[in-house]
C-alpha cells in the first residue's frame, strides 16, 4: 500500500471535522478543497477529514463512509493526487476513465469536468499541489499553460517511489506547529516540495514525448511484429507494465488478444511468452483474473449489489461460466462473498 498506516498516524492528530450530517460534510470539504456537487447514495454517512500542511503542499485524509458521487468544479490553480488507502473509486476526468483500485494513485488536473464515485468505506489520501509550485520547477511564466494531462493513473512501477515521497511528506507536515519547526529549514522544505512536484511532472503520460524522442519515434514500444520487438531480457518488465496499465484502464471494455499485443508493443507470440514468464498464464487469462479481482473487490465493498449486473459490467456475459471462474479463483461463490460481508 502506498502509505503505511503507521506513517498516517500523525495525521489523525489534526482532525478538521467528523460528522454524519450531509450538509455539514459538504461544506467542510468544499472549504478545504473546491466547491462541488455531492450526491449521497448507499450507506450511512460517516465523514472524517484530517489535514497536514507543509510549506506549499497540503495533504488530506478523507472518508465519506457512504457511497458518494462527487462533481467538483474544474481545477484552475492546483492538481490533486488521490491515493486510495481503503476501498476504490471510479473517476472520469475530461472524458478519461480511471478505475482507482485500493493501493493505487491517480493524478487529476481536469480543465472541463471531473466526476468521482467513491464506494462505501473508501478512504483516500489527497495531496493538493499548487500549479505555482509546478511553474517554479519548470521555470515557466504564470500565463504559460502547464500542459498537464487531465487525469492518469500512476504506473505500478513508480508506486514505491511515490510511497516514499508520501511518507516523507507526512513526516514533514506533522512536525509540531508548522513548517520549519523541529529543525526543518524553509529551504529544505522548498527543496523537497519541488522534488515532489518534479516527480509528478516527470511521470505525466506524455512526459517522454515532450523531451527528446525515444528510439523508434512514435512507436517507441516497438511494432507489433517480431522484427522490431526488443529481446525479452531487455524490455520484458517495461512491456508487462504497459500491458497491466492498459488492461486496468479498460476492465469494462471489450479487448482482443491483438489489442493486448499492441498495448505491450510486441507480437502475440512474444506476449504469450512474457505473460507465462511473469504470471504463469496466458494474456487473456491474466485479463480475466484482473476482472475477477475487480468484481470480488466490488462485492466486498457493496454487499447488496446485483451479482449478475456486476459481472456484466466487467465483461462476463455468461453467468454460469463467470461463477465457475470466480469459485476457482477465490474458493467461494460470489453470493458467499456477499454473505461473509453481511455477517
Amino acid at each position: 500500500m502506498p502509505a503505511k498506516r503507521s506513517a498516517l498516524a500523525p495525521l489523525y492528530g489534526n482532525c478538521l471535522f467528523r460528522s454524519d450530517e450531509r450538509v455539514a460534510a459538504h461544506d467542510y470539504v468544499a472549504r478545504e478543497l473546491i466547491d462541488h456537487a455531492l450526491r449521497w447514495k448507499r450507506g450511512r454517512p460517516d465523514v472524517a477529514m484530517y489535514k497536514g500542511q507543509a510549506n506549499r503542499l497540503q495533504v488530506y485524509l478523507l472518508q465519506y463512509g457512504a457511497e458518494v458521487e462527487v462533481t467538483p468544479q474544474p481545477f484552475d490553480d492546483f492538481t490533486l493526487v488521490h491515493t486510495s488507502l481503503v476501498g476504490a473509486a471510479e473517476i472520469e476526468s475530461d472524458g478519461k476513465r480511471i478505475e482507482l483500485a485500493e493501493g493505487r494513485t491517480a493524478v487529476l488536473a481536469p480543465r472541463q469536468r471531473l466526476l468521482l464515485r467513491w464506494y462505501p468505506g473508501t478512504e483516500q489520501l489527497i495531496v493538493k499541489v499548487p500549479h505555482a509550485l509546478m511553474r517554479d520547477v519548470l521555470a515557466s511564466d504564470e500565463d504559460q499553460p502547464l500542459g498537464l494531462a487531465p487525469g492518469f493513473m500512476l504506473a505500478r512501477a513508480h508506486g514505491a517511489q511515490w510511497s516514499l515521497l508520501l511518507q516523507s511528506l507526512l513526516n514533514m507536515t506533522t512536525m509540531s506547529g508548522g513548517p520549519g519547526d523541529a529543525g526543518l529549514s524553509q529551504a529544505w522544505l522548498d527543496h523537497f516540495e519541488r522534488n515532489l512536484a518534479l516527480f509528478l511532472l516527470s511521470h505525466q503520460p506524455d512526459a517522454l514525448s515532450a523531451g527528446a524522442p525515444a528510439a523508434g519515434g512514435e512507436g517507441r514500444m516497438g511494432p507489433v511484429g517480431d522484427e522490431g520487438a526488443a529481446p525479452l531480457r531487455d524490455a520484458g518488465d517495461g512491456r508487462m507494465a504497459a500491458l497491466m496499465e492498459y488492461m486496468e484502464a479498460r476492465l469494462c471494455a471489450p479487448i482482443t488478444l491483438e489489442d493486448l499485443a499492441r498495448a505491450a508493443g510486441t507480437s502475440v507470440r512474444t506476449l504469450n511468452q512474457l505473460c507465462h514468464r511473469h504470471h504463469g498464464v496466458t494474456p487473456m487469462d491474466l485479463l480475466r483474473n484482473l476482472r475477477l479481482d475487480a468484481v470480488h473487490a466490488r462485492l466486498r465493498l457493496q454487499a447488496d449489489l446485483s451479482i449478475t449486473e456486476t459481472a456484466l459490467a466487467f465483461g462476463f456475459g455468461h453467468p454460469g461460466r463467470f461463477a465457475q471462474y470466480y469459485q476457482e479463483r477465490f474458493n467461494e461463490l460470489p453470493r458467499e462473498t456477499q454473505a461473509r460481508v453481511r455477517a
